[in-house]
């Protein structure tokens, strides 16, 4: 079973950076595509981004894209999510989930992080 591992959430101001990583233990992390959610108080948990087993194919919400880049480096055993052109919307507690097949509902995932928390001020 993987376990996931969120880091790099914090406090930036609208229009800011943040990189978000998500580190999986185990040998079959490249095994699994991977998908970024987030859920913001009072609101439902939505599909961020998501990658292929080999990062060749991705995709991303309406609302991130052009701003969000999804990576992983399957050496490391870690996926990842930089976020640009950050907005007061953005603010949400941020998912990392594995999933055996590229998927953008969260049903489809089978491991979740513990969400790291991302706030962006106006």
């Amino acid at each position: 079973q993987v376990q996931l591992v969120e880091s790099g959430g914090g406090l930036v101001h609208a229009g800011g950076s943040l990189r978000l990583s998500c580190a999986a233990s185990g040998r079959t992390f490249s095994d699994h595509a991977m998908g970024w959610f987030r859920q913001a108080p009072g609101k439902e948990r939505e599909f961020v981004a998501a990658i292929t087993r080999t990062g060749v194919i991705t995709r991303y919400a309406d609302s991130v894209k052009g701003r969000f880049s999804i990576s992983r480096d399957n050496a490391k055993n870690t996926v990842y999510l930089q976020m640009d052109s950050l907005k007061p919307e953005d603010t949400a507690v941020y998912y990392c989930a594995g999933t055996r097949v590229i998927a953008t509902t969260a049903p489809n995932y089978d491991y979740w992080g513990q969400g790291t928390q991302v706030t962006v001020s106006s």
